[in-house]
């Protein structure tokens, strides 16, 4: 992540990868303020075991396009949601990259959903980590189902069924 204030939104990645029991990293680096420590990191990724890496940043949201300049790994960029802009700077810097450095881009905020794509490109060389992330998707449907069963239990003066 860009700053330690984007720990919030990518605890949610956290605990995401730790439900999947999955080891990962987490950094702040910052690619204005810490540049040669960004490529250094960029660069050593894939010789540290690194598969995919989720970059996290606000504002002018440079540090994912830095780290896929320096590495061959899948990035996945998560737009941090400012103070000015609402995460929308953020989100045009990321998904804006030159052609042969492609950032994939999630949501303003959506460090989940960025966990979940990574762990769908680990899922692909890991078959217990694709049975967990398997399994996780058949509770996102029952969760559903669930709630569409209680949904038919309340009850309004003109609702139907």
């Amino acid at each position: 992540m860009g700053s330690t204030s984007d720990l919030p939104v990518m605890e949610k990645a956290a605990k995401f990868f730790d439900e999947m029991e999955i080891p990962f990293e987490m950094n702040a680096l910052s690619a204005h303020r810490t540049p040669a420590e960004v490529e250094s990191f960029a660069k050593q990724a894939k010789e540290r075991g690194l598969r995919v890496i989720i970059a996290a940043a606000g504002m002018a949201a440079a540090l994912p396009g830095v780290i896929a300049a320096n590495t061959t790994l899948p990035v996945i960029g998560v737009p941090v949601k400012g103070s000015v802009l609402d995460g929308v700077d953020a989100l045009y810097s990321i998904i804006q990259m030159p052609p042969g450095i492609p950032v994939a881009t999630v949501g303003i905020n959506a460090a989940q959903n960025a966990a979940i794509l990574a762990t769908q490109m680990i899922a692909l060389s890991d078959a217990t980590v694709a049975e967990r992330l398997a399994a996780y998707k058949e509770g996102l449907k029952e969760k559903i189902v669930k709630a569409n069963a209680e949904l038919q239990k309340v009850e309004f003066k003109f609702k139907c069924n």
